[in-house]
């Protein structure tokens, strides 16, 4: 079958096409035909070398993936060939809270993850897809879909009426403002972009901000909500936004950190989490159980997740350029196979 695969800190030239056995699939294992794969700001950094990465040996990248069930384990019972589904990102982390035995063998970083043709996973590592969804739509659902529902619904644990601020619009943060518009959340975003604000706007953005034009946004997100701040921000940013972040936030909220993309350091002051009875939440993507709840939540909403651009399998090192260029708006999805 074909795949890729990179050595992390090769950069995205390491990534290479390759041929490789099929996996078969052991008694607890599914066998899956990719049909989609997303991809993730952490797929960048895995090529860069700046992400946890266990082995040195060639991994197959990414960790979003979706697709059919094209054989199974005799002891799985709970899918069967023809089934469409994704992997979620931890294969070992069903329910409750985070372990390191449970966060083991993540797809893409410490095990192989799902750029190739065909991937066997423990029947405990899949869900269903939303029958209204096509497989581009549902590669977005393992990281970006999970993390956002996780940050906004289990840690934040917002209702209707609350507010959210989301910085940027890339794949995580547009997941959150369709989240949250389906869930009657008031969501402020931001971005360098007009274009992509008045987009945002059209899926349901209460408020926009353009950081350039507009460099202290944690004044405006005060002035917008009363002077009394989000219930949550999404920081994905890191370094120079980490500290208007919990400026923007309300007394007793919550800033949920689920990347750093301009890494971190240098900024951070304690007494500003503690004067406001604030929050630091680290959002570590989510179990399966977040995953198939935000599965459910997308097939009764409708809900069509965000994909800017779709690459052919041919194309995966452009694919991870055009990411890395920071030019979408939503998700970058590779297509597998025909």
């Amino acid at each position: 079958m074909k795949a890729y695969q990179i050595v992390s800190g090769t950069s995205i030239a390491g990534l290479e096409p390759v041929e490789r056995a099929a996996p078969t699939p052991a008694p607890h294992e599914v066998l899956v035909r990719v049909r989609a794969v997303s991809l993730n700001y952490r797929d960048l950094m895995v090529a860069r070398g700046n992400y946890m990465v266990s082995r040195n040996e060639p991994l197959v990248p990414c960790s979003d993936g979706a697709g059919d069930v094209i054989a199974v384990g005799s002891e799985v019972s709970g899918f069967k060939v023809g089934d469409r589904v994704i992997g979620t990102f931890f294969p070992h982390w069903v329910d409750g809270a985070p372990t390191p035995q449970k966060a083991a063998g993540a797809l893409g970083a410490e095990a192989d993850g799902m750029l190739a043709e065909q991937v066997a996973l423990p029947e405990s590592a899949l869900v269903r897809i939303p029958d209204h969804l096509d497989y581009v739509e549902a590669a977005t659902l393992p990281c970006a879909g999970v993390t956002a529902w996780n940050a906004l619904f289990v840690e934040g644990r917002l209702k209707p009426g609350d507010s959210v601020l989301l910085l940027g619009t890339g794949g995580v943060s547009i997941w959150g403002l369709q989240l949250a518009k389906a869930a009657g959340l008031q969501a402020i975003i931001t971005s360098s972009s007009d274009e992509k604000l008045v987009r945002a706007r059209e899926l349901g953005a209460a408020a926009t901000l353009n950081y350039r034009t507009t460099p202290e946004w944690q004044d405006e997100v005060r002035r917008l909500t009363d002077d009394r701040g989000v219930d949550l921000v999404l920081e994905v940013g890191g370094q120079g936004t980490l500290k208007r972040s919990v400026a923007s936030t309300a007394m007793g909220g919550t800033v949920a950190i689920i990347g750093g993309v301009s890494g971190f350091g240098g900024e951070f002051e304690p007494f500003a989490l503690i004067g406001g009875a604030k929050r630091l939440s680290g959002i570590f993507v989510g179990n399966r159980t977040m995953t198939e709840d935000l599965a459910r939540f997308v097939g009764v909403t409708g809900i069509r997740p965000v994909v800017d651009r779709v690459f052919d399998f041919t194309q995966a090192r452009d694919a991870y350029a055009y990411l890395d260029a920071g030019r979408h708006f939503g998700k970058v999805v590779i297509t597998v196979g025909d």
